[in-house]
């Protein structure tokens, strides 16, 4: 059962199988009203998956998500009910993530960035709305910057700058753990990272998406916690954010009002590394996963980047107020 199931029915996930192609979460998700594919490709030597919403009329350039660790191709139907009507929409399984083939550690955002360009290289696809969560985020930074000229909009999601010791060390703990098989206290761990603590501020579907984070990681088999272990070595070896030239077009930071993992001011330092001109929004009453927490209001802030339209005043988004406020060097965490 996906995370989509979870919100909508307000009860545990028992698993983590995707969707089938095209079917509808709760029964009001029209994603089979538009063409659904999913296609197999070998980058490497490595499968991996994507899947295709196309209405066949674009409104503007393909979407291309690339969504956190967690999260896999099927993580954004419920967003396809905005985004569809608007252009081919594709979601991906990397290799090691999601039902692609394992991925070694040696392997880096590097590789995973050049799986990107193969990717729309067989899809036909010159260039896209890129579209960053989390994990997905430094992919898909590392791709604008290896691929400018495939990049029409770059928008970043729950984003950061650095990987800090605290969590480094909560992984190096954790491999240990998944070798002893502490699932349940892993689960608890990552539910406490991702989500707000009480007291910090108002976050939509907390108790829900908090429930969503651990029964996904308590119900993971032998190869996704093999996947987990890999992508936590992954992360210890290479560079997460490189240093270099993004291309300038048009940029949006985005990160929940009360993220305490990515936080507010860590979004201003990923601002700060984009060229002038990008814009940094933060969603009302969500945490670090906001995409899932306010699904509707995230996909119209999607939709609405990728069209041009207007991101002023919105109903569930601001601007920050005043200076950046500095990152703490220590206490705050990213997204594994």
């Amino acid at each position: 059962m996906s995370a989509d199931t979870v919100l909508a029915q307000g009860q545990p996930s028992p698993g983590t199988r995707p969707l089938i192609p095209g079917q509808a979460a709760d029964g009001a998700i029209p994603a089979a009203a538009y063409p659904v594919e999913e296609r197999d490709f070998t980058f490497d030597g490595f499968r991996y998956t994507c899947r295709v919403v196309d209405r066949g009329e674009p409104l503007t350039e393909p979407i291309l998500v690339l969504g956190g660790s967690s999260q896999d191709r099927n993580s954004w139907v419920r967003h396809e009910k905005t985004l569809a009507p608007l252009a081919q929409m594709i979601t991906v399984d990397l290799p090691g993530y999601g039902t692609a083939d394992f991925l070694s550690a040696e392997h880096g955002l590097d590789f995973l960035a050049a799986a990107v360009r193969h990717l729309l290289s067989e899809l036909g696809v010159a260039r896209v709305n890129l579209i960053g969560v989390c994990f997905g985020g430094a992919i898909a930074l590392r791709f604008a910057q290896q691929c400018p000229g495939a990049v029409v909009r770059l928008m970043l999601t729950g984003m950061t700058m650095r990987i800090p010791a605290n969590y480094a060390a909560s992984m190096e703990r954790w491999a240990v753990m998944i070798e002893r098989g502490e699932t349940t206290a892993i689960a608890r761990e990552l539910a406490g990272h991702f989500m707000s603590p009480p007291g910090t501020g108002l976050v939509r579907k907390h108790t829900a998406v908090s429930r969503l984070v651990y029964q996904q990681m308590v119900a993971q088999d032998p190869e996704q916690l093999r996947k987990s272990a890999e992508h936590n070595s992954r992360l210890m070896r290479h560079d997460w954010y490189r240093p270099g030239p993004v291309p300038a077009v048009p940029s949006l930071v985005v990160t929940g009002e009360h993220d305490t993992l990515t936080t507010p001011a860590m979004g201003h330092e990923v601002v700060a590394a984009l060229p002038p001109g990008a814009r940094y929004l933060l969603i009302d009453e969500a945490d670090h996963l906001a995409p899932v927490e306010r699904i509707a209001e995230f996909a119209d802030l999607v939709a609405r980047f990728c069209t041009d339209r207007t991101l002023d005043e919105l109903p569930y988004a601001h601007e920050p107020s005043g200076p950046a406020p500095a990152v703490a060097a220590a206490g705050e965490a990213v997204a594994p």
